[in-house]
């Protein structure tokens, strides 16, 4: 009697089965470090931006000249707590202050000492 018959059979028993806690803790790695590279890339440097802009509003001044969203360039005549009134050459423009974009000059200092 010999087993050459059933040592086939015996060689195919079905594997067992692989350890998915491991799988699942690679994937919960991966979208941990997915979310920090998001919050890096993305939402970081944004929160700095606006920080930035609040800042410049609050020292935005009457004599500034800005720069709006919208590309008009203009020099404040006074300033509301939402509102900012600008001259644009011989137009008075009331603008909402989230609407400036950048100050290009602030009053009392010349183009000239930017250089």
């Amino acid at each position: 009697m010999s087993n050459n018959g059933l040592s086939p059979l015996l060689a195919q028993q079905p594997p067992l089965a692989p350890d998915q806690t491991g799988a699942q803790i690679k994937f919960l790695a991966m979208m941990a470090i997915f979310v920090v590279m998001m919050w890096v890339l993305m939402i970081g440097p944004q929160r700095k931006k606006t920080k930035q802009l609040e800042a410049m509003l609050k020292t935005l001044k009457p004599g500034d000249k800005i720069i709006t969203a919208s590309g008009i360039v203009g020099v404040v005549i006074s300033i509301k707590e939402r509102t900012v009134s600008i001259r644009s050459a011989d137009t008075k423009i009331e603008l909402l202050k989230s609407s400036v974009a950048e100050v290009s000059e602030r009053s009392g200092e010349s183009s000239e000492s930017k250089s």
